[in-house]
């Protein structure tokens, strides 16, 4: 079974696909190099409202239709918006397939944003602020990106303020597409059981008259970063941590093995470090992760819990001890082994999804150019050193250089 095939259109809109003989579904995906990163101070939750408003009507399509045009065939649609990121999919039988990318280049390219509905949509993304808001374990994670990345766009929560989720305007949606949209920044993706001749024919129908568009948008570095340790009251019973710093960038060569290290401390494996000591052995939490994010210029390393108040001190030594342990001494042979079994094997199962798989294509033919394949990936974890990870340990687990940020219960 062939990796994957890219094509480029006279527009400068790439197209990848993988053909998956056996599936009878089709995913398909439009993701576009943009997002909240790339909004202006005014234009905070922008990129996220547009996300919404493209469901909201088209040049040839009221709400209803978009939302009808897949679901009445099984299908389904969908969208989310990230730090640099628009992305809008959609997965069907592959016998509908074609209804898929037409719909999808519809709401991508083709939106009018109808002065009714951005008022109504207005009121729903509100209450979505007002849902994370409500869920602390979730809040937290947005507000520890503007301790890390202070005044910098990717500190910005992607939802936006109240304030500028009540000043847009259709002008705003229209102004803000044209400032960031290129089309040699635009990825479509297809996992299917189609032919590639086929899958190019059906996404040139849609999308090779589309006009090149480029933009003279600049993104911004963040500036230099200072630790800080906050403490935040707020309405509720059980003490919320997010601790960590910028890290590693998406081309640094240090990228693979720290996701390693960050893997072992707090991967979704429940024998990681963080887990096994904090959670099995002292009780002390009901979860525990560890995220590193890559972007174009830097790096989000997060590590995020919650607690009772009382073990609030004794659960933040137990994880810089772990950092410390990672400093001060190098993997075992059995344990640099164990560890890229495991990687390994957790890549592996997340390619038995096919539409994580297109996600996953579409994002990294935008920040790399190309789809590293499952040798390719489990070659570089088999070089990697034990020395490696202790030097990038020593680099990045230095407790003087993370920040904190602590939700805690309001005194009665």
């Amino acid at each position: 079974m062939e990796e994957y095939r890219l094509h480029t259109l006279p527009n400068g809109i790439r197209v990848v696909h993988k053909q998956v003989p056996h599936t009878q579904i089709a995913h398909w995906g439009i993701m576009l190099d943009i997002g909240s990163r790339d909004e202006q101070a005014h234009q905070q939750g922008l990129a996220h409202f547009w996300e919404h408003m493209a469901f909201k009507g088209t040049q040839k399509r009221k709400s209803y239709h978009i939302i009808n045009r897949l679901e009445t065939v099984g299908g389904e649609l969908n969208a989310y918006t990230t730090k640099e990121k628009v992305c809008f999919h959609a997965s069907l039988l592959a016998s509908h397939s074609d209804k898929a990318i037409e719909l999808l280049s519809d709401i991508a390219f083709h939106s009018i944003f109808p002065e009714k509905q951005i008022e109504k949509e207005r009121g729903v993304i509100l209450e979505e602020m007002a849902m994370y808001y409500d869920s602390p374990e979730d809040a937290i994670q947005d507000e520890f990106d503007e301790v890390v990345f202070q005044n910098h766009q990717l500190g910005r929560n992607i939802l936006g303020t109240p304030e500028s989720v009540n000043s847009f305007r259709r002008e705003d949606f229209q102004n803000f597409i044209s400032e960031n949209l290129d089309t040699e920044r635009i990825v479509v993706s297809l996992v299917s059981n189609l032919p590639f001749k086929k899958a190019i024919k059906q996404a040139e129908k849609y999308l090779y008259d589309l006009p090149y568009r480029t933009t003279t948008r600049i993104r911004t570095s963040p500036e230099i970063y200072i630790p800080q340790s906050l403490k935040v009251a707020r309405g509720m019973t059980q003490a919320q941590v997010a601790m960590g710093r910028p890290s590693y960038a998406l081309m640094d060569d240090k990228r693979l093995p720290f996701f390693m290290l960050v893997n072992l401390l707090g991967g979704p494996g429940l024998n990681s470090r963080f887990n096994m000591t904090l959670r099995e052995k002292y009780g002390l939490v009901y979860s525990i992760e560890a995220n590193y994010s890559p972007y174009l210029d830097t790096g989000f390393l997060g590590v995020f819990f919650g607690t009772e108040p009382k073990n609030l001190d004794k659960a933040t030594s137990l994880i810089y001890r772990e950092l410390r342990q990672l400093r001060e001494k190098p993997l075992t042979t059995t344990q640099l082994h164990n560890l890229k079994v495991q990687l390994m094997g957790q890549l592996a199962m997340s390619e038995e999804g096919n539409q994580s798989f297109m996600l996953m294509m579409a994002k990294s033919i935008l920040d790399t150019g190309k789809v590293d394949s499952l040798p390719e990936l489990f070659a570089e974890i088999e070089a990697v050193q034990a020395s490696q990870l202790q030097d990038i340990a020593q680099e990045m687990f230095d407790e003087r250089q993370w920040s904190t940020l602590t939700f805690l219960p309001e005194a009665e």
